[in-house]
């Protein structure tokens, strides 16, 4: 909760100071970086190396360039905007260790045939950070320095820290060390081509990150710049779009045993894109701000169903020690083509205006349902998983 408080403060800095939509995608261009060039090979060592450190030390590194940069706005009076470029880079390098490290961990503790429930519940936790990081964000923005406020992700670093030293995470197969990380991450290139309806299925969500990346960087700009609303509204927009997700992960965790995910995956990309291009349909008035409001709320309601439903495949088809190098590889791949769309957006959404750019990205992800929809591996892959499942169960 304190490091998204510290982010979203961060962003609505950048949003305030430049109003530019390239330098808004820049920013997050930076955070998705290291999740391209890191990931195939974080994931290998995240099944070697002891999981517990490699979710408590990235925590203390983005606590201490949260420091720089706070002492830099003491000593200097500004924040300069390379220093916070370095700053969400490093924070990004730390979430490229956590994020395949928790979803590996998962595994360990939850049984296999409630994942997609457990994964849900995960979704739920982090929903409701985010519903509570805007609201404390706005507040604390408008009512502190910005370089007090970036203290706060001390304060949850230690508090996470203290609370991780009581946390007990099973053991798993330990690898040998004499296989390089690389030929572990080819491997996992290997495994996860080798079934084919999930590898189709992680491309074409790839591809749909191209569109879903920038429209989701630019939700900031959108309310300051389009509507002409204030930070205020901007993290209330950002409390409504975190509500939805938090609907859609309790949907998950409750009712989540489908026996046909993909269903309901194909199902939330048309809602994406269908709220996507009808935000960059509406006028820029008071009216316009209150329906982007409501169409936030059903574009939140439908994020985590993608990444949910996903992980709980992946878990489900590959043993537990290999999960690492797997989840990096998808990670790398959503990550780099998110990252292609990054680089375009912005120069496009400062050209043709950031609500076209809106409209654009809903139809690229409308698309991506239907091929989804249209190549039978990918749609029936789920439903063939399962039924292999209960196969194995009953034997």
């Amino acid at each position: 909760m304190t490091s998204m408080t510290v982010q979203y403060a961060i962003i609505w800095y950048l949003t305030e100071q430049i109003k530019s939509a390239t330098m808004l995608s820049f920013a997050t261009l930076l955070g998705m970086l290291p999740m391209v060039v890191l990931s195939p090979f974080v994931g290998p060592y995240v099944d070697r190396l002891n999981k517990k450190g490699l979710l408590i030390v990235p925590d203390l590194i983005a606590a201490l360039f949260a420091i720089i940069l706070s002492v830099t706005g003491v000593v200097t009076g500004t924040f300069p905007f390379w220093l916070i470029y370095v700053s969400l880079f490093v924070r990004a390098v730390t979430q490229t260790f956590q994020t395949p490290t928790i979803l590996s961990i998962l595994p360990t503790i939850a049984p296999r045939e409630e994942l997609t429930k457990v994964n849900g519940q995960l979704g739920m936790v982090q929903s409701a950070n985010k519903i509570i990081a805007p609201g404390i964000g706005a507040f604390l923005f408008a009512l502190m320095p910005l370089h007090l406020l970036l203290l706060l992700d001390v304060l949850g670093a230690f508090l996470g820290l203290v609370l991780l030293l009581f946390v007990k995470i099973p053991k798993t197969a330990t690898h040998s060390g004499n296989t390089l990380a690389l030929e572990d991450t080819k491997q996992g290139i290997r495994d996860l081509r080798s079934k084919k309806g999930l590898w189709i299925t992680v491309l074409i969500g790839a591809v749909s990150s191209i569109f879903i990346m920038p429209a989701a960087s630019m939700y900031p700009l959108m309310t300051i710049g389009y509507f002409e609303g204030t930070v205020s509204n901007a993290g209330f927009v950002q409390i409504i779009y975190s509500i939805g997700m938090l609907v859609g992960g309790t949907i998950i965790g409750v009712f989540g045993n489908w026996k046909d995910r993909m269903k309901p995956l194909i199902l939330a990309y048309l809602v994406i894109g269908i709220t996507l291009v009808a935000s960059g349909l509406l006028p820029a008035n008071n009216t316009g701000l209150i329906w982007f409001i409501i169409f936030s709320a059903f574009t939140g309601t439908d994020a985590p169903f993608f990444d949910t439903l996903l992980m709980a495949m992946i878990q489900q088809t590959f043993p537990i020690d290999q999960l690492g190098r797997i989840m990096g590889v998808v990670m790398a791949l959503l990550s780099l083509l998110a990252s292609a769309g990054l680089i375009f957006a912005g120069p496009i959404a400062d050209r043709i205006g950031v609500e076209k750019l809106f409209i654009i990205a809903g139809w690229g992800i409308i698309l991506c349902a239907i091929i989804n929809w249209l190549i039978a591996p990918a749609k029936n892959y789920d439903k063939q998983l399962q039924e292999k499942g209960v196969m194995e169960r009953y034997n």
